[in-house]
């Protein structure tokens, strides 16, 4: 099982790899199937995460205006008891940042905006979302896995995306190029007392089928 910080994935997955901002329009070529957005997420964000108690994780499920998510995610912060610091400030505005981005990668003003906190398998099968799009990211725990189906068969090959790292996944719905076979799963965690934070955005028209 292979993680990390990577600048490529292997040809047959059709996954790119972002940089930068700029690099984000990629996820519209024909080739790709899904995007990893490598970045440096603010200092400090990580650890601090990763000491709350899972109590005082943000929950939150909403479609929201993409320039209102603050908002709602300072609404779901206050509803968890997340402790007022820098970091909560930071938490909030980075998941601004990238509904703002994810919301102008779809063309979209609006958002289906879902922050889990997530202690179990949850979808533990490798899918595809019955969806447009969705972008997830992992600021605590294992992040979302995901490898190419041969024959219908499970991938032998997984790759799991670093905490942090948004991917921007294509769905079922997706009409522009004919369906891939990259498929994603949330990772097995149950037993392990391990706690998922999850930001999991899509376009709000579209309906979520599943955790990431």
């Amino acid at each position: 099982m292979e993680s990390g910080l990577k600048t490529e994935y292997p040809l047959e997955t059709g996954v790119g790899v972002a940089t930068r901002l700029e690099d984000l329009p990629r996820f519209r070529d024909p080739d790709c199937a899904a995007l990893v957005w490598n970045r440096l997420a603010p200092q400090g964000l990580k650890d601090w995460i990763n000491g709350l108690d899972p109590a005082h994780l943000p929950r939150w499920r909403e479609v929201v205006a993409a320039e209102a998510v603050s908002e709602a995610v300072l609404d779901a912060c206050e509803e968890a008891g997340t402790p007022e610091c820098e970091e909560r400030t930071a938490l909030i505005a980075d998941i601004q940042a990238l509904s703002h981005a994810f919301a102008e990668l779809m063309e979209t003003s609006f958002v289906q905006l879902r922050l889990d906190v997530i202690k179990s398998n949850a979808c533990r099968r490798f899918h595809v979302d019955a969806i447009t799009a969705r972008m997830v990211c992992t600021y605590r725990g294992t992040g979302t896995q995901f490898g190419t189906s041969h024959g219908g068969q499970e991938p032998t090959r997984i790759h799991t995306v670093s905490s942090q790292s948004p991917i921007f996944l294509r769905g079922s719905l997706w009409s522009e190029t004919p369906a891939s076979n990259l498929l994603h799963r949330s990772p097995p965690i149950e037993g392990t007392g391990e706690t998922r934070l999850l930001l999991v955005l899509d376009p709000a028209s579209d309906s979520p089928e599943s955790e990431d």
